[in-house]
């Protein structure tokens, strides 16, 4: 299709906002055009704030490094005077009354809030649907998934909903998404978006906010408005200019490609040799790619991810599982995480977070040799909306929920800086992408190299969804 004001990137509708070409209500104007046009048959912004009311607000002079740009935030960051749902039915009207910092970082930076992208209930599951608004569909097959939990935020971005989206990660939330949507996501160095302070701060250490967009120099824009410390937090890393590296040749780097862990990671078919392929543009600019057998046991690693993830969302939301009435309204998947929670020991609890250190040790062993690590995004293509997860990947069962998505708790395990980028296409037209993640703090150059491969591939802008 031609090119149109809602296929441009965030940084060029930017520079055309402060040069006088666009103004803030045509940009504003144009995507809820685009809303009304697509959204209901995808359903990936949820909740809407009224038309009259967004333009009036495009219409005002506004500064900032996000000025006149509209966004629209996931539906598990409270929002003042938006709904805030967390895809819950006891919260279906909860509207808040003060920002958390997600939100309050947007608006400082003169974005506009402009409503709600779709999650699963509480996050919980790489599939977006909840019993509030029900399933984000896929813009390239409306059967099929959009991923998540950030699943709202990808289908809005590669739809043309939105110019740029937050979104979490805490087991690929925005990688997967990302991928099933042929675009962007960045889970940066744990520590770089901080926590908002109205939780625990000290033990939850495995989750992160993060950027999407249709490139990475929109995500290094997006990134360098959500990073910063929270002086009301622990363990806060300083920000840098993320663009630093971009445009440094990629001769000399080395990156190490894991596949599926040794045959550990079940595939469905395809999705290995898409990567591969998305491996050799990388070669093609100069990068050396070289197999790696598994550096860390499989299941080591994931008895460590799911002992502390149900330990943590035990303490957060226990009173979800004991409150008869809050029960009868929670998932049944969220239930699941609290009961196992709740049965641990402070020995298993520890036991748990020393195989997460030893990790972390072998992965600064492993970036001593090379300056980036390659996986897949996901293990399964795009599936049915209407499957609530998939129960098995190339023959094999898997045991909970979640295990479909196991290929990314080496990222979020160690809370590495990860670019989920895409990689290409089925042969049935269905999206996937390969996550690119490097040393703790190398933000900027592992963004670098993503935006050396979008130059030269450039997937969101090539190949559209067919809306």
């Amino acid at each position: 299709m031609p090119e149109q004001l809602i296929d441009f990137t965030a940084t060029r509708l930017l520079a055309e906002m402060r040069a006088g070409t666009l103004s803030p209500p045509d940009v504003m104007a144009a995507f809820l055009e685009r809303i009304e046009a697509v959204n209901d048959k995808v359903n990936a912004i949820v909740t809407l704030r009224p038309r009259a009311e967004l333009l009036a607000e495009a219409a005002q002079p506004r500064n900032g490094p996000l000025a006149g740009l509209p966004i629209a935030v996931k539906d598990l960051v409270a929002t003042k005077g938006i709904r805030t749902t967390f895809g819950s039915p006891l919260f279906a009207d909860h509207v808040p009354e003060a920002d958390e910092l997600v939100a309050a970082r947007l608006k400082a930076a003169g974005a506009i809030l402009i409503g709600k992208t779709n999650t699963p209930e509480w996050g919980h599951g790489s599939h977006t649907f909840n019993p509030v608004f029900g399933p984000t569909r896929n813009p390239y097959d409306l059967s099929r998934s959009a991923g998540g939990s950030s699943g709202g935020a990808g289908a809005a971005l590669a739809a043309r909903m939105l110019p740029l989206a937050d979104g979490s990660d805490m087991m690929g939330s925005l990688r997967n998404p990302a991928a099933f949507n042929n675009v962007y996501g960045f889970r940066p160095s744990w520590g770089l978006v901080p926590q908002d302070a109205g939780g625990e701060t000290f033990l939850h250490t495995i989750a992160t906010e993060g950027p999407m967009a249709r490139s990475p120099r929109d995500i290094a824009l997006l990134l360098s408005v959500l990073a910063g410390p929270n002086p009301e937090v622990p363990f806060c890393r300083a920000p840098e200019d993320f663009t630093a590296h971009f445009g440094v040749p990629l001769s000399g780097k080395r990156i190490g490609w894991l596949a599926d862990w040794g045959g550990a990671y079940p595939m469905e078919s395809g999705i290995l040799e898409t990567c591969e392929a998305a491996l050799t543009v990388f070669e093609s600019l100069g990068a050396t790619v070289e197999p790696l057998a598994p550096p860390f046991p499989a299941e080591e690693l994931w008895a460590s991810w799911t002992t502390l993830r149900a330990g943590l969302n035990a303490g957060a939301k226990g009173d979800y599982a004991s409150d008869p009435a809050k029960r009868a309204l929670t998932k049944p998947e969220t239930l699941w995480e609290i009961e196992q929670g709740a049965t641990l020991t402070a020995a298993e609890f520890y036991a748990a977070s020393m195989t997460r250190s030893r990790w972390y040790k072998r992965t600064s062993e492993l970036f001593a040799s090379y300056d980036a690590l390659a996986l897949p995004s996901a293990q399964v293509w795009p599936f049915p909306v209407d499957r609530r997860w998939p129960e098995t990947i190339a023959g094999r069962q898997m045991d909970t929920y979640h295990r479909w998505m196991e290929v990314v708790v080496p990222v979020s395990l160690a809370g590495l800086p990860c670019l989920g980028l895409p990689a290409g296409f089925s042969e049935g037209g269905l999206p996937m992408g390969m996550q690119l993640f490097g040393p703790t703090g190398a933000d900027a150059p592992i963004l670098a190299m993503g935006d050396a491969y979008h130059a030269a591939t450039d997937w969101p802008g090539r190949r559209p969804p067919p809306l």
